[in-house]
């Protein structure tokens, strides 16, 4: 008899189960998951919504040849290219060759098999994560592009878009007392006369020049030259610069910047970075990143909108191929016009840490400029 090892992840009192004949692929949801959402071992009988994952190289091959065999779609999904197909029922089957991953997926249950323990788990971590948001999007939350910080009531929202500065800001109020709860995303809800705020768990990515800059390369090279590894999406050229010790940034073909991507533990782990599970949203912060700048808060009409929101027809990395999402846009409104009341300030960053610093912690204490709420 199969010994089956299974991890639930709850969100919000939303929850889906991980379950696998391995325990490495329930131990990688529980380490990816579990520092943002509750996570824990979970033991038999197992309730739907799951996700069932195992390396089973026969089943992936029969999912391949089913699709190749006849009429099938492809899109690019988590940077993947993948076959898919919508069967009745609301029966789907998709596979990434690539990653030697095959899905097959129904109402309440996901099973994912591949060729290798570490695709394997990465995928189950991956879907997981996105019955969850399947979930709490029912139930009125919503996702918007930001990063956020907590500290005891407060918690400070950081907007804008790719290069602005989200992550800059936030790791340095991270290191001033802050609690960090996201770097990239977060899901948000209308709650009595506030919004609340839950992180998306995700690997973070922090630039090179930034973990130098902060004073956290060092640390970091420290434990990739002790064989310790970073996140596997991470491009091998970073890994191969942190360990020849290059600190400039890196960049692509296409102009991105390649860089570190860190586990959630390993935020708290090989940063030192307190980590937050849940926030009250009291501030916007629309930051501007110039190399030339003097740190400043500019005072200009920056508001929130619905471009700041990730929905169906905005999010490009997780289309919804497997049919688990709702329609994200009846969300957005409520909290949009929650969030727009709040305090807000727009900053112009440059690359002195000390003064961006000084300058977010003069904002993240007082109100804005006369002590007066501009409303967004």
């Amino acid at each position: 008899m199969v010994v089956r090892h299974a991890t639930r992840i709850t969100a919000a009192e939303r929850d889906v189960t991980v379950v696998s004949g391995t325990r490495a692929v329930t131990d990688w949801a529980l380490r990816y998951l579990g520092r943002w959402w509750q996570a824990a071992e979970a033991g038999a009988p197992f309730t739907e919504p799951l996700v069932s994952a195992d390396v089973d190289e026969n089943q992936f091959a029969k999912y391949v040849q089913h699709l190749t065999s006849r009429a099938h779609r492809q899109t690019v999904y988590a940077n993947a290219p993948t076959l898919y197909e919508n069967g009745s029922g609301g029966m789907v089957t998709a596979a990434q060759p690539g990653d030697r991953l095959g899905y097959r997926v129904r109402p309440g249950h996901i099973r994912i098999v591949g060729c290798d323990e570490e695709s394997v788990a990465l995928a189950a971590a991956r879907l997981a994560r996105e019955v969850v948001r399947g979930r709490l999007l029912q139930e009125g939350w919503s996702i918007l592009r930001a990063s956020a910080v907590v500290r005891g009531d407060r918690t400070i929202l950081v907007l804008g878009s790719h290069g602005a500065g989200k992550t800059t800001c936030a790791l340095l109020l991270a290191r001033c007392g802050w609690q960090l709860l996201a770097n990239d995303r977060v899901f948000v809800r209308p709650a009595g006369d506030g919004v609340r705020v839950l992180p998306w768990p995700s690997a973070a990515a922090i630039g090179l020049g930034l973990l130098d800059a902060l004073d956290l390369y060092d640390p970091v090279r420290e434990h990739t030259l002790r064989g310790e590894r970073l996140h596997p999406t991470q491009d091998r050229r970073v890994t191969d610069a942190l360990a020849a010790g290059h600190r400039t940034p890196l960049w692509n073909d296409n102009g991105r910047e390649l860089k570190p991507q860190f586990f959630p533990d390993q935020l708290a782990d090989w940063l030192g970075l307190a980590l937050a599970a849940e926030g009250r949203a009291s501030c916007l912060l629309f930051p501007r990143t110039s190399p030339t700048a003097t740190a400043a808060e500019t005072h200009e009409d920056r508001r929130i909108g619905e471009d700041d929101f990730f929905t169906g027809t905005t999010e490009a990395r997780y289309p919804d191929i497997f049919r688990i999402l709702p329609d994200q846009r009846a969300t957005v409104g409520p909290a949009l016009a929650c969030l727009a009341r709040l305090p807000r300030h727009t900053l112009t960053l440059g690359h002195h840490v000390e003064d961006n610093t000084a300058l977010l912690t003069l904002v993240s204490t007082v109100g804005p400029k006369d002590g007066v709420s501009r409303e967004a």
